[in-house]
């Protein structure tokens, strides 16, 4: 029985295989690299942007909340009398000093 004998490539085009392997392997990696440094990216995006979400989602509620205050006319009356120093007719108004139990 005959010895079969597998036939060898050349060296020059084993050397362009492995080089041509080499190349799509890094270029590969390369890819790969790319794309989960795009994912990091976008993920700490999605939180910054889910935090910004969130303030004003609670900013909106407030808001909303405020605005129904805004709507019973009591709540202005007192709101002006407060913020404005506004009086009704006939009464005056005293500026008192502050203590320090105020603080």
């Amino acid at each position: 029985m005959a010895k079969k004998r597998f036939l060898r490539p050349k060296k020059s085009v084993q050397r362009i295989m492995n080089a041509v392997l080499l190349s799509a392997s890094a270029f590969m990696l390369f890819q790969v690299g790319t794309e989960v440094a795009a994912t990091i990216e976008l993920r700490q995006q999605l939180t910054s942007a889910q935090g910004q979400l969130s303030e004003l989602e609670d900013e909106n509620a407030a808001l909303v909340q405020q605005k129904e205050k805004l709507m019973d006319p009591d709540y202005v009356r007192s709101y002006a009398r407060a913020a404005y120093m506004l009086s009704k007719e006939g009464e005056q108004i005293f500026y008192l000093p502050k203590t320090d139990e105020d603080e």
